[in-house]
């Protein structure tokens, strides 16, 4: 039954109905049809609006609403605009110095946004028509923005740590209570996003690096500024403080209270917020149309985030009574090869699902299942947090399904060929799998700064 239950809610997703009513309306179906049939135990469902209301009074995910709310004023007061402009400027002289600034512009935008959607559609709606003018080769330019929009997978601090933070907690908590350990150890929010840094960034410099050499090995796909262009002297050094230094200063400001206890997510979030505010204020463009937007904006996300939650919870919960969770700890443990076999066969599901389900309901329908049983089966809780964000990652930008070539392809020029944007990620979702397999290599890359951070006397590298 719970095979069928999970067939018939993917089966019903794929149909295009929307995923909270679902979750919550396919699973509720199967334990009332069960429950008559005599098969289905109702304390599943008695223990289901507390389990809800502890969602909604969880203190970490209140800091949903205010990243969305500092990431959505950046982006509707025209910051973004402003730093894309001046970092144009002081990348100009570099081989493929528009893309690395694209590359930049959209990394810092994609850590306040944390929505691949919208850091994509952004960002094609400021990059493309200058980058395209530049003379860039379609194909690299699109590639570009698409693998930089989804950079708010990785880049903490993104709305999707801290979603997957929150459930791999919970996930490695019920896998220690499975193991008989009654004073479990947890992993924080703050520990995915420490875990996060080394990988975004090495993504990022994978990116840039890539759009150098081709600038350099292929010129006419992305020629050179003009000769003279762009500020120089003290002029530059003012550029560069003007477009880079707030934002940075802000992520910093938010990230780092986060990474060194001296705020909780919630907490930074709020500063993070009010701090955006203030920077549209100084640069003239904090209004009430401006403010009316970014509320309606957080306030239609954060309930989409809520209620696709409160029905993976109904989902879960049903699920788990039709024993679902022992069919899957005795599927994996019948594995040959154990957990790496495992571990790349959730992988390999995860992926093929992000064809079809965003990361929200990814995060809450897929990890929660297939969680608790590999972190039973001995894997690092972050190394897993980080894999399954990259993973997302990886899907989401994945011709001919990922979710970021449909967004850029809806602003993109008629005159752009779809092919051209699945020529142009192609290199891009090489090295997304190139930095995968380095962390299934090498996973001290996400565990060795969590590790810093919360022995900081005692760490030895």
């Amino acid at each position: 039954m719970s095979i069928v239950l999970f067939g018939v809610v993917c089966l019903f997703l794929m149909a295009g109905y929307p995923v909270a009513l679902t979750l919550s309306g396919v699973s509720l179906l199967f334990a009332a049809a069960a429950e008559m049939a005599g098969v289905f135990d109702s304390a599943f469902i008695a223990l289901i609006p507390n389990r809800i209301y502890g969602i909604l009074v969880n203190q970490n995910l209140l800091a949903v609403p205010l990243f969305v709310f500092m990431g959505s004023m950046l982006e509707k007061s025209q910051i973004a605009e402003e730093l894309l402009s001046n970092m144009e400027s002081v990348f100009a002289r570099l081989p493929g110095g528009l893309g690395i600034s694209v590359i930049l512009v959209g990394m810092l935008l994609a850590a306040s946004t944390g929505i691949v959607g919208a850091t994509v559609v952004t960002m094609g709606l400021l990059s493309l028509p200058s980058m395209l003018r530049a003379g860039y080769q379609p194909s690299l330019a699109c590639g570009t923005l698409c693998a930089t929009g989804t950079l708010g997978q990785i880049i903490p601090p993104s709305i999707c740590l801290v979603l997957l933070g929150e459930v791999i907690s919970n996930a490695y908590q019920q896998a220690q209570l499975d193991a008989g350990v009654f004073a479990p150890d947890f992993v924080s929010i703050g520990d995915l996003f420490a875990g996060a840094i080394v990988p975004g960034l090495i993504l990022v410099a994978a990116y840039a690096a890539y759009v150098m050499f081709k600038a350099i090995m292929v010129p006419q796909a992305a020629p050179p500024a003009v000769t003279g262009s762009g500020p120089s002297g003290q002029m530059l050094w003012l550029a560069l403080g003007r477009g880079l230094l707030p934002p940075i200063l802000l992520m910093v400001a938010v990230l780092g209270s986060i990474l060194v206890g001296l705020a909780t997510p919630t907490e930074a979030a709020s500063v993070g917020a009010i701090a955006a505010m203030l920077l549209a204020l100084s640069r003239g463009q904090l209004s009430i149309p401006v403010l009316h937007q970014v509320a309606i904006e957080t306030l239609r996300i954060s309930s989409m985030v809520y209620l696709i939650l409160v029905g993976a919870t109904i989902f879960s919960s049903i699920f788990r009574g039709f024993g679902g969770e022992e069919l899957i700890q005795s599927l994996f443990g019948s594995l040959p090869g154990g957990v790496i076999t495992a571990t790349v066969i959730v992988m390999v599901v995860i992926f093929l699902l992000g064809f079809i389900l965003d990361f929200i309901e990814i995060t809450f329908m897929v990890v929660p299942l297939v969680g608790p049983v590999l972190l039973g089966m001995g894997l690092d809780p972050i190394w897993l947090g980080v894999m399954i964000a990259i993973n997302l990652q990886t899907s989401f930008l994945t011709p001919p399904l990922g979710f970021s070539l449909f967004y850029l392809r809806s602003v993109a020029p008629a005159h752009i060929p779809t092919t051209a944007l699945y020529r142009g990620v192609i290199p891009f979702v090489l090295l997304q799998l190139a930095v995968l397999l380095l962390l299934a290599w090498q996973p001290g890359l996400a565990t060795w700064l969590p590790e810093l951070f919360n022995n900081p006397l005692t760490f030895q590298p």
